[in-house]
This record gives C-alpha cells, structure tokens and sequence, in this order.
C-alpha cells in the first residue's frame, strides 16, 4: 500500500502549467505562431535576405569551373570583371522563387520594335526570325521596310529562346536591348510555332531539335559572311545549344557561344521538378504554357499525337508522353530525355562556351550540371552562382539590371576584340571523323596553346 502511495506521488502535475500557461496573453501566442510561420514561409521561399544581411549585402562570390590550361580562361575569361567579382541578388527578390516569378509576371523588359523575317524551311516550316539592329537602338523607330541590311563585320548574336518562350519575353528582351545598344546586330530564332507565327508543317521542335538552329545559322552565315556569330542559348535553348555545338564540332561558323540555366540531363530534371511541391508548382505552370502552346496548333497536333491525353496532362512528363514524344517518334519518355540531353555533347563542344548556372535554380537542378564534363574541356567557362533563380538573377534595388546579361556582354565583347579568335576560325580544317574528335584537337585550343607558349618564352 506504500508503495501504491508512493508511486502515485511521484506522477507530476500539470495543474501549474496549465495555470502558468493561461496567464499568458493570448498576443504573444499569436506572435509566437506568426514567427513559426514566417520561419516555416521563408524555408519554403528559399529567402536568404537575412544571410544577405548578416554579410553586409556584399553578395556571394562567383564560381568558376575550367580546365587548368584552358586558353579561354587565360585570354578571355580572366579578364572578366564581372565572372570575377560577386552577385547580390535584388533584395527584396532575395529568394530563387520571387526572382524567378517576378521574371514570369513583370520582368521590366526595354520597349522597342523587332524587324521580323520569316525563314523558310525545307520540310515546309517558318521560323520567325526577329531582328534587332544596334542602329535601331541608336535611332528608334527607323525601320528598313522589313529588309535586314548587312552591316559588314559588326557581329551577330543569335538568341535561341527557352520552353514556350519568344522574342518578347522579358530577359529575351533585356539581352538584345543590352547587345544591341553595346554595338552589335541581335537576331532571336523563335522555336516553331512560336512568335504568333503558325505552324507549316508537321514538324515541331523539343528540346534536342537542332536542326532548325543550324539552318537559321548556315542561312544568316550566309546573308552576312563576314559578321563574326555568336549565339546565347537560354533554359531548353541552351540545351539545344550545346547538343548542336557537340554535333557539330569543327564545322560550326559560331565563334563563341553561352548557355544560361541550362537543364543539361533532362532525365534528371523531369525527376527533380516532381520531386518537392514548391517544384510541383513549376512543373504545373510549365505544363500550363505547354497545353496552351497545343490549343494554338490543335489543327495539327490533333492529327499527329494524342489530343485527349494532351488535354489531360497534368506534368509536362505527361505532356511529353501524349505529344512530345509522338511527334518525334521516341520509344519512351525517358528515350526522349536521355536522347536529348545536352549533357553527353559537352565533350566535343569545339568553341569558347560560356556555361551560367544558379545553385538555387528552380527548375534546372545543380545535380544535372556535368562539373566533370566542363572542367575537362578546355573550351568551356562554367560560372555558377549560389542565387539566381531561372533566368532571372535581378540586381541592384530596382531590379532594372539583369545579371548574366552583364556577364555574356563583357564574355562576348573581350572574346569578340581578341584577334587570336578570328584567326583560329580561319585556320579550321575539315572536321575528323567522330572516333578522332578529342577536345585537345580543337583548332582554337591548339593556336592558342601554340601562341600562347610563343609568348612564354
């Protein structure tokens, strides 16, 4: 009987903490859960401004990936203030998510008129080709009639847009605005279908079409033989990009390029914008723009793929299956994926690449960029940043200034003036078969490396 005495005693009461905790004021309990949420709200937004702020808003440095005798870094790259320096994101868009909606829904792009041309394909396509002079943005408002008149050895960039994206989009936009006024002649190659132009054919692009990109830069070589080209490939136009410079090698009349947010593995993008839910709402708002690209085609989508499971689709993996897939003639889904993904061209890529990749990207995870890849071809810069979003990457308080911009300009601009490029585009060869392609025998390493070591000693 003790011992059940006992026992019983030692059970604790709670009837003081209950009275302790009623005499709080039911404010503080309210202060209390609004702070869980805010924590649990900034957790989920990714928010780093209090980071930001911890380090005195002087931003995170930016990280560069080459090889250790990559004459690109040594002659170009190297000279780059701003891949040298550090990115402070705007800070109230201190969070991948905002920057990246803030991009979709504002974006603050520069207002002018594009020249448009519509390029003719061989199976029957049209590619809206909208042109942007830098006399255009010298002198507003003069047109040519709709004509594009050469303009000798002034370069040429050419923008190949991301997913559903065309010329008038907002960092579309802000990159042949910023181009164009630092002297050069911009030209965006709309995907087909895009740009309000209709689809001709029954052909459409995905992201490892490159065929229409090479035949918008034979034929604008060919219109302008003597303007250096370049070329800036964004999201699942930088995918394109980078396969179409891995295919082909030597041959490309490019002189430099740049791929920003690239996805690089399809495969492993399709798994990771499944993966959490803030993700979800991307792979969500990605298959919207794909269903709403389909509604504009339906004509001709309804005869080559299957409408019902197009207009049921729920991720762009489904889209992908009902439509993508079947217009292309994959197996699979992930055939598709794996077939077209970038990552396995890097290798063969042959002319200076600048590659730009957030950390905190919310669509093109970091586990898909090939760090390996690029640091063994000496051809390739890869710059990442630990903030950015996709395609966003806003700077300064009033967000009118866009990041990667800033740095393709001056990656561009140094590559464009140095007189070593020029020559080995000059001095290329025919192309070795694919079994002798090795990234050492690109003719820009092999003058470089030779001028360079002529200058050592």
């Amino acid at each position: 009987m003790d011992c059940f005495s006992s026992s019983f005693e030692s059970v604790p009461s709670y009837g003081p903490l209950l009275k302790a905790a009623f005499s709080i004021p039911i404010s503080h309990y309210f202060f209390g859960a609004f702070f869980i949420f805010l924590l649990c709200f900034c957790h989920f937004l990714e928010i780093h401004f209090f980071r930001d702020l911890l380090t005195g808003f002087a931003g995170q440095p930016v990280s560069l990936t080459f090889h250790s005798s990559s004459p690109v870094y040594h002659f170009v790259a190297s000279k780059c203030k701003i891949l040298h320096s550090r990115y402070l994101s705007t800070p109230w868009l201190c969070s991948p998510h905002l920057q990246t909606a803030f991009l979709t829904f504002f974006g603050r792009p520069p207002a002018y008129n594009y020249t448009r041309e519509l390029f003719k394909l061989a199976d029957g396509g049209t590619i809206a080709l909208d042109w942007l002079m830098h006399t255009d943005v010298m002198k507003p408002g003069v047109q040519e009639n709709g004509a594009i008149i050469p303009d000798g050895k002034i370069p040429i960039m050419i923008v190949i847009p991301g997913l559903t994206s065309d010329s008038d989009a907002a960092y579309v936009r802000h990159l042949t605005f910023k181009m164009a006024k630092c002297g050069w002649n911009v030209v965006v190659s709309n995907h087909r279908g895009l740009g309000g132009v209709s689809l001709t054919s029954d052909c459409f692009y995905n992201a490892g079409w490159t065929q229409d990109i090479r035949k918008v830069i034979e034929h604008i070589h060919c219109q302008h033989p003597e303007a250096p080209l370049f070329t800036v490939g964004t999201s699942i136009g930088a995918n394109i990009l980078v396969k179409y410079l891995g295919e082909e090698g030597l041959k490309t009349p490019i002189i430099g390029a740049a791929a920003i947010c690239s996805p690089w593995d399809l495969l492993i993008c399709d798994r990771f914008i499944s993966r959490r839910l803030v993700q979800r709402f991307y792979d969500k708002a990605l298959t919207f723009g794909l269903k709403g690209f389909a509604q504009l085609h339906q004509s001709v989508l309804s005869r080559l793929a299957d409408w019902e499971g197009i207009t049921k689709s729920r991720s762009v993996r489904d889209f992908d299956n009902y439509a993508t897939r079947l217009v292309g003639k994959y197996e699979t889904v992930d055939t598709y994926y794996r077939r077209c993904s970038s990552a396995g061209y890097v290798g063969n890529v042959m002319v200076p690449l600048l590659c730009i990749s957030a950390i905190d990207d919310p669509v093109c995870t970091r586990e898909a960029i090939p760090w390996d890849e690029c640091r063994a071809n000496k051809n390739i810069i890869l710059a990442t940043t630990q903030h950015g979003g996709h395609l966003a990457y806003f700077e300064g308080i009033t967000a009118k200034s866009v990041w990667w911009v800033r740095a393709v300009d001056e990656f561009f601009s140094i590559l464009n003036s140095n007189p070593l490029i020029h020559t080995s585009k000059e001095m290329q060869v025919a192309s070795p078969s694919p079994a002798e392609i090795s990234i050492d025998q690109a003719p820009y390493v092999n003058v470089m490396t030779r001028l360079r070591m002529q200058f050592l000693l």
